[in-house]
């Protein structure tokens, strides 16, 4: 995160910022963990969209999953890890310095 007077893009994450991606991780962040049948429906996109968002954040490493079965079926779980925290939350203090107060 930047500092008073720092550059207001030192936090932006332009892996975090692609609009499903960011709210992604603000869902995220709130719930702690979600299924990804939920995150699917709250972000209102097919499975394979969101399958491709999340495969992003876990390869930079923002993300994980946990595969659970659930009622006989496999579920994935899914969750920020500490460095997607630290991600999601530098990128929006540096959203909020480019906008201003």
């Amino acid at each position: 995160m930047s500092g008073a007077g720092g550059d207001p893009m030192d936090g932006f994450d332009a892996t975090v910022h692609a609009p499903n991606r960011l709210r992604t991780c603000a869902l995220l962040e709130a719930a702690g963990e979600a299924e990804f049948a939920v995150v699917q429906a709250e972000l209102g996109v097919s499975a394979s969209v969101l399958s491709k968002h999340v495969t992003v954040l876990m390869e930079a490493g923002y993300v994980e999953q946990r595969k659970a079965v659930r009622d006989t079926r496999q579920r994935v779980w899914l969750r920020l890890t500490p460095a997607g925290h630290e991600a999601y939350q530098g990128h929006l203090a540096s959203l909020r310095a480019i906008v201003g107060s």
